[in-house]
């Protein structure tokens, strides 16, 4: 079982010194969420939690654009890896997208993955001139261009949504950036086993998470990446604190689990940095 640092009650401020923490406590990974602005009203529901208390959330976080925070962070780091969990991705013109991808993963050395998600939100799609009953199709092809970007050779894409002749970019990692597909849904899973190097869970709870990771694994045979020992199973589980918990959870097929090292009221830089060593010592540490 790796671990991944979720700074999803901190301030960006705080980003850098708290990745440095987090890598010296040995965690695998940060994460960070993701939102490109925050719509007055909504006509969406948000399916993994209360709609109103996400929406008072996101209206009172400052978020940083991901790309800006996981460089900021890569900067002052050496080992840790960080990735956006998850990234509204179809929401982003794609070629974009694939070369602020390609960049930080060529200046980080390969230590950046893709969380990449769809977004419950319409606003995101209609505010930015896409329409939201394709985002499933849009995703797609998103993924589909942003590999073959990172190929470094000459491709093209041509669709309703994308159309462009060959192109290449350059530079590109040496090494693809593994895409974690994030959802709950039929349609997510599905799309993590047949398109993703893995899957990234949202906050849950363990039976919830067996559960889905069943499915998982059965889409998985269905598609054909059952045999891949490198797909990658991200989960949250908010019940999890301790090295039992989280041995529980390896052992239902877990590869890594996202965790705020400390209670969401607290705000301090000190006292967050002091949970991240602690949670390292009593139980980052007994997986190593």
């Amino acid at each position: 079982m790796k671990f991944a640092l979720l700074l999803g009650f901190s301030h960006y401020r705080d980003f850098p010194a708290l990745a440095q923490a987090a890598e010296a406590a040995g965690f695998n990974s940060v994460c960070m969420p993701d939102s490109l602005f925050y719509p007055k009203t909504t006509e969406s529901e948000y399916p993994y939690n209360d709609t109103k208390v996400i929406r008072e959330y996101i209206e009172a976080v400052a978020f940083i654009e991901p790309f800006i925070a996981m460089a900021t962070m890569a900067a002052v780091t050496s080992r840790v890896r960080f990735y956006p969990s998850v990234m509204k991705v179809p929401v982003r013109q794609p070629l974009v997208l694939a070369k602020q991808l390609t960049s930080l993963a060529v200046v980080s050395n390969g230590r950046v993955a893709l969380g990449a998600g769809l977004s419950p939100w319409k606003e995101d799609f209609t505010y930015n001139g896409l329409r939201f009953e394709r985002r499933g199709a849009l995703m797609d092809e998103c993924i589909a261009i942003i590999r073959g970007a990172m190929t470094g050779e000459y491709f093209e894409h041509h669709s309703e949504n994308y159309d462009f002749g060959p192109l290449k970019m350059n530079p590109v990692p040496d090494k693809p950036v593994p895409i974690l597909i994030g959802g709950h849904a039929a349609p997510a899973l599905k799309r993590a086993a047949r398109l993703g190097d893995g899957w990234i869970s949202a906050n849950s709870d363990y039976e919830s998470l067996a559960k889905l990771i069943t499915e998982l694994n059965g889409y998985r045979k269905e598609f054909g990446t059952a045999h891949r020992k490198d797909f990658e199973i991200h989960v949250i589980d908010s019940n999890a604190r301790t090295a039992a918990d989280f041995q529980r959870l390896e052992a239902l097929g877990a590869t890594e689990a996202a965790l705020i090292a400390w209670s969401p009221e607290v705000r301090n830089r000190q006292a967050q940095l002091d949970a991240i060593k602690r949670f390292g010592d009593e139980v980052v540490a007994k997986f190593r």
